[in-house]
């Protein structure tokens, strides 16, 4: 159901926290999590929007850590990003979705960001505003067909006009970031328009089955208003080698490593406390169950394994920053396609493989723990992994470095 306009109005500028380096905003991360557990399985039985939680995600000031230490941010590594990601999904993967666009777009601030842009843009996020997302477009040939465009006015001011969806963030978001042509046929660019401005109709109508709570739905652009002051050439980004496409990759493969991670835990703990022994097996205790054991070892195994998969790609990104090549970033990018197709499939079946240790039980609605494969399935249909299996084998058969697609 849609919720209230005024109730998504945004926080007061200047009421968010500065977190001062990677140790901070890591224990920040932990703490919030902590709290947001919780309320998870509630939240997406009654899709309730996470409004509260979102103010509270702004003041910890987690949404300024890749803010660069020239503007006052943490600027910390992929490594503690990729980990943060991890511990919100982990907690409820809803709310870790909604500021994955806001990283990506902070990340073409980084790169292509005017220093004026910079400086303004920048203060606006370590204040704790929300940066959404209006990229992908329902109707198109594919999602890199984009036919939103910014029209010039002659008087240093465009208008931006299309139709988005799957605009994750965008209904809780302070600026909404648009990827737009320059022109019917010019190259892409990021106009960041203010939520509340004139022309700019956010549409709650997201209704998938899993995911319920990130508000992903559609974002209507009427001749919107934009100065050159706010239009970032993104295309420039992939003119050389480049690691935006490798962060954000890296950042929707931590939330599938976090909603498979909470699901081993629920599926552990219902069979420690809620369980029943089958009667074949002689154990008093489903937790003694032989073969109960040996399935969540197996579960446990696959998803260590892509937490450590996880760790090498954000270090591998965080490796090719310090000396960004064709060759370095290429590597971060297979280490990323690694962990993606590895973190999408563990989440799913991890998730699925919840109800087979946990017998009938674990099933009924009003524990809700379906919602770990509905979020899994959901969010791992993002793009397809077998992509992500291509690039590895090419690059392991034949050294080929994978494409620098913008639109990941």
């Amino acid at each position: 159901m849609p919720i209230a306009p005024a109730s998504l109005d945004p926080a007061p500028a200047g009421r968010a926290h500065v977190i001062a380096d990677d140790a901070e905003a890591l224990r920040v991360a932990a703490g919030l999590a902590a709290e947001f557990a919780p309320g998870a399985a509630v939240r997406d039985a009654e899709r309730r929007l996470p409004v509260g939680e979102l103010d509270r995600l702004s003041a910890s000031g987690l949404l300024g850590i890749f803010v660069p230490a020239a503007h006052g941010g943490a600027d910390v590594r992929a490594r503690t990003l990729a980990e943060v990601f991890r511990l919100l999904a982990h907690a409820d993967p809803n709310i870790a979705q909604i500021p994955q666009s806001h990283f990506a777009y902070v990340n073409v601030l980084r790169h292509q960001g005017s220093a004026d842009q910079q400086a303004f843009l920048f203060a606006e996020i370590l204040a704790g505003r929300r940066l959404g997302n209006a990229q992908s477009e329902p109707g198109t040939r594919h999602i890199q067909d984009i036919r939103t465009t910014l029209i010039g006015q002659g008087d240093g001011t465009y208008t931006l006009t299309g139709l988005k969806g799957y605009s994750t963030g965008a209904l809780f978001a302070d600026w909404i970031p648009v990827l737009a042509h320059l022109g019917p046929d010019g190259p892409l660019h990021v106009a960041y328009v203010q939520r509340h401005a004139a022309g700019v109709t956010v549409i709650d109508d997201w209704a998938g089955m899993g995911q319920r709570t990130t508000a992903s739905g559609t974002v209507r652009l009427d001749g919107v208003r934009v100065t050159t002051e706010r239009i970032v050439p993104h295309h420039l980004t992939f003119t050389g080698p480049q690691l935006y496409g490798a962060v954000a990759q890296l950042l929707h493969a931590a939330i599938d490593v976090g909603i498979a991670g909470a699901a081993l835990d629920d599926g552990a703990d219902f069979v420690r406390t809620k369980s029943r022994p089958w009667f074949e097996s002689g154990a008093d205790q489903a937790s003694e169950d032989p073969l109960i054991i040996q399935r969540i070892g197996e579960l446990a195994i696959a998803v260590r394994g892509a937490e450590a998969l996880l760790v090498h790609a954000a270090n591998e990104i965080d490796t090719a920053g310090e000396d960004l090549t064709a060759e370095s970033a290429g590597r971060a990018s297979i280490a990323v396609a690694t962990v993606r197709a590895a973190s999408a499939k563990v989440a799913v079946d991890v998730a699925s493989a919840l109800f087979e240790v946990s017998g009938t039980r674990s099933s009924l609605d009003e524990l809700n723990l379906n919602r770990h494969w509905r979020n899994a399935r959901t969010h791992t249909l993002h793009d397809p992994a077998v992509w992500k299996v291509q690039h590895v084998g090419r690059y392991t058969l034949n050294g080929t470095l994978p494409p620098r697609h913008g639109l990941l």
